[in-house]
């Protein structure tokens, strides 16, 4: 039994690491591709397009992990059926029951890995590439972990967040003399931006003369800039690029600020239910492999199971979108698609078993 269920996994891993490997360069191939007229703004090269690709990578492997599985599954459980191999193991003892347990143990693995994917790489990179894209499109601008730098004139800005709703929050403003000598600094909570102009609220003045520096409070105030509303949208975070927990927090901070949380509710729901989505497709798997070599529809059985895969990926980005529309609660758009495979895959497993 230990050797039927090692042999088991072995297989349905390695092929289903060969299935995630081949979309993945599918997909970033095309990404790459789209990245192509990007190249020559700025210092954008084609060097940094194929590093932007490379760190996007670990993103596009968490939201292919349940396809490849599907695809990795069907084909590995398909060779073992026409080998007449997964006839042997049946006859040998295992029950359709103990076929599905090994086969949620193979997917528990690659579960775990989206986890981590999930949780962790993706994210951290996700926010590298794009923070690296802007800097060399944009060379008065550069995009770190304290939010957004940018020079305009004889002015440094630093603005820590956007929200939903465009509203920057934490801005910070240094004005400097032609000698490059500070002479005046601004603090503000909040500011809304409004047709070349900036209103800051709750802003701190400190202006420096050489005996001392006398400070302002002022509750609202208009800043005179230029600066391109797209620079900016650079602050906007992805829900998609955000991990579990990073959501959890984020979403608690634009309820107190009294912003739209639709788009992340979705996001965090998707995390929650993403691993057993990759265990779910696995089970569809099984539910599409022919009994036995000598059925003439195996082909079809393949391409269907492969189709549907699609389906489910790209059913779950319809939800997301639906629910920011129409007002659908974040889980039911979630889990609907999940629950909805994962039941017709054990329907279509027993129906395979009444035969």
């Amino acid at each position: 039994m230990k050797l039927l269920t090692k042999y088991l996994i072995k297989r349905l891993t390695v092929m289903s690491c060969y299935a995630l490997l081949a979309v993945l360069a599918l997909y970033s191939f095309i990404d790459l591709l789209s990245e192509i007229g990007n190249v020559g703004k700025g210092n954008y090269t084609g060097w940094t397009a194929f590093k932007y690709i490379i760190m996007q990578m670990p993103a596009r492997a968490y939201q292919l992990m349940p396809l490849a599985t599907l695809i990795g599954g069907l084909l590995a459980l398909s060779q073992l059926s026409s080998n007449s191999e997964l006839a042997v193991i049946k006859t040998s003892g295992l029950s359709t029951a103990d076929i599905i347990r090994i086969i949620l143990k193979f997917s528990a693995i690659f579960a775990l890995a989206t986890i981590l994917l999930g949780e962790w790489l993706a994210p951290e990179l996700g926010r590298r590439a794009d923070a690296m894209k802007t800097t060399a499109k944009e060379s008065s601008i550069t995009a770190s972990v304290m939010g957004l730098w940018l020079r305009q004139g004889e002015n440094i800005v630093n603005i820590a967040a956007m929200l939903p709703d465009n509203t920057l929050t934490n801005i910070r403003i240094w004005r400097y003399n032609p000698q490059f000598e500070l002479t005046e600094a601004i603090i503000a909570e909040k500011a809304q931006v409004h047709d070349g102009k900036w209103v800051l609220q709750n802003a701190k003045i400190s202006q420096l003369t050489n005996k001392h520096i006398n400070i302002q409070h002022i509750k609202q105030m208009n800043w005179q800039t230029n600066i391109n509303q797209n620079l900016l949208n650079v602050l906007v975070v992805k829900p998609e690029q955000m991990s579990f927990s990073a959501l959890t927090r984020y979403i608690k901070y634009l309820k107190q600020n009294q912003q739209q949380t639709s788009a992340y509710d979705v996001a965090w729901w998707n995390k929650l239910v993403y691993p057993i989505a990759t265990m779910v497709m696995s089970l569809v798997a099984l539910a599409f492999t022919p009994n036995s070599a000598r059925h003439s529809n195996m082909g079809l059985k393949l391409f269907s199971g492969i189709c549907l895969g699609l389906l489910f990926f790209f059913t779950g980005r319809l939800f997301g979108f639906t629910t920011q529309l129409y007002g659908v609660p974040a889980f039911f758009s979630a889990i609907l698609p999940t629950a909805t495979f994962a039941l017709w895959a054990v329907y279509l497993i027993r129906k395979q078993e009444t035969r």
